[in-house]
């Protein structure tokens, strides 16, 4: 089958990527090797929208953050999605930071970052009463902003799919081949063709360059690894908190969620293995200390989960979009402040295609929004009720710590792109992400997945692969069915 349009990678990047083509009449197939999207780097980063200072004036970094946060809050909203422009703040603990934060004021002015201050001790103190008192000044972006980055991609891909857009997934490229139409891409014996081919696949995207006989770029990984705690240790932090940049980021993090959580990370460690995504007791113990330096009365015994996340770090020190023969586009290196410029990245890529020759003809009924799924929890006691009424399942609470009832986990499973395994129900619905982490309705999450996808309990993973939560029936049953 021939496509116009194939994107290799349903990350965030991906997903938005084919968001912004379904505006046109084209044939769009997003092809990713997981056993669901947002499984890359969406899934684990900081879910910073970053005001846009840090990036180097005149760079793709510079210029895409900032427009991609301008048009963030906008998109959120078409497509149901939490957003809160909660303000940023770049800490400086010595009076030498305060040297720094001056330089980074005015790049960000030069990258039009609206609304940049320089905070004096007092009134940054007065903004963060629970801020180390050794804080002596910061940068303050009030444009600064935090999203939830899986659901944004979740929603991205489901709003594609709605328009038109196919998605292959458990669809690995092991190999393109170019024909007289443009590239035919191959997972193992199956194929697809298409005019034009947008690799961004993440850590492997220049695997997946190699394969057309680019190597003009590498890709490190490099990992960062969180620590996630509870509702009730949000306590008085209520803007994104940064250390003074290095050359290897942003630094120890804290910030709110949108699901009012507290992160605190992420580590920067450099290293080859591009499925790593393990955490190790020296890595959250610099995540620990890092974060009692910002907030001394952060309360780590509200952690309720760890984890880690891969950025894609290109060798060029800049965001990687080009070409390097017709019809084939590198979407490549989009580390951080990727998710923040994953909007304007999917505009200007359009626009790349265009000038390349792809037609672009607008669709009349072009579907801009996207319904969100229940959020049961939110809704008034008038509103629950009618929606019990319209559905009991509604009225079942499956998740007790973040309230998630089985009616949004049936939507989540029957939605684009529907729920497959436990981690696809989480994701979608937050059922597992709560203080027991799953402990008490991951059996119950297993049930409804097996009856609404139709396979035995046996059957249903994880994450997908081999990641089985069930191997057979307990040796009690067995007495049981023998007495």
């Amino acid at each position: 089958m021939l496509y116009d349009v194939a994107i290799i990678g349903a990350g965030v990047v991906g997903g938005l990527i084919a968001r912004e083509l379904s505006r046109y009449r084209l044939k769009i197939v997003m092809v990713e090797r997981s056993h669901d999207v947002a499984m890359g780097t969406t899934k684990a980063n900081s879910a910073i929208v970053h005001a846009g200072y840090d990036a180097e004036c005149g760079s793709l970094k510079a210029k895409l953050n900032v427009e991609g946060s301008r048009m963030m809050e906008s998109l959120c909203r078409k497509l149901g999605v939490k957003y809160l422009r909660n303000g940023s703040l770049v800490v400086a603990y010595r009076p030498q930071d305060m040297e720094r934060i001056g330089k980074l004021y005015e790049r960000g002015k030069k990258n039009g970052v609206e609304g940049l201050e320089i905070l004096d001790t007092e009134k940054l103190h007065q903004m963060e009463p629970s801020l180390s008192q050794e804080a002596v000044g910061a940068l303050f972006a009030p444009s600064g902003a935090i999203v939830c980055p899986y659901e944004l991609n979740i929603a991205a891909v489901g709003n594609a799919m709605d328009n038109g857009a196919e998605l292959l997934l458990d669809w690995e490229v092991t190999k393109i081949t170019e024909d007289g139409d443009g590239y035919t891409l191959w997972s193992g014996e199956n194929h697809l063709s298409a005019r034009y081919v947008i690799n961004a696949s993440g850590v492997y995207a220049d695997h997946v360059a190699a394969m057309v006989g680019d190597s003009s770029f590498t890709i490190r990984p490099r990992k960062g690894q969180y620590m996630l705690l509870d509702h009730d240790c949000v306590g008085s932090v209520t803007h994104t908190l940064f250390n003074v940049p290095n050359e290897l980021g942003k630094g120890i993090l804290v910030t709110p969620t949108v699901d009012q959580n507290l992160l605190l990370g992420p580590t920067a460690e450099d290293q080859e293995d591009r499925e790593d995504v393990s955490t190790t007791p020296e890595g959250l113990e610099k995540v620990q200390e890092n974060a009692r330096k910002v907030i001394p009365s952060v309360n780590l015994r509200g952690v309720i989960t760890a984890f880690a996340g891969l950025r894609a770090v290109g060798s060029t020190g800049d965001f990687i979009i080009e070409s390097p023969r017709q019809g084939f586009w590198n979407v490549a290196g989009i580390e951080s402040p990727g998710l923040s410029s994953a909007p304007a990245i999917a505009v200007y890529v359009t626009e790349l295609l265009a000038g390349q020759g792809l037609l672009l003809e607008e669709k009349e009924d072009f579907m801009e929004e996207r319904v969100a799924v229940h959020r049961f929890n939110e809704l008034s006691m008038e509103e629950k009720n009618r929606v019990i009424r319209e559905n009991p399942l509604y009225g079942h609470v499956i998740c007790r710590c973040e309230s998630i009832t089985e009616g949004e986990i049936v939507e989540a499973i029957r939605q684009n792109p529907g729920a497959r395994d436990l981690d696809g129900v989480k994701r979608r619905t937050r059922a597992g992400m709560g203080r027991c982490q799953g402990g008490f309705c991951g059996p119950l999450v297993t049930e409804i997945l097996s009856r609404e996808l139709g396979i035995p309990l046996e059957k249903v993973t994880k994450f997908g692969g081999g990641s089985y939560l069930n191997v057979g029936k307990t040796r009690e049953e067995h007495i049981h069915e023998n007495d």
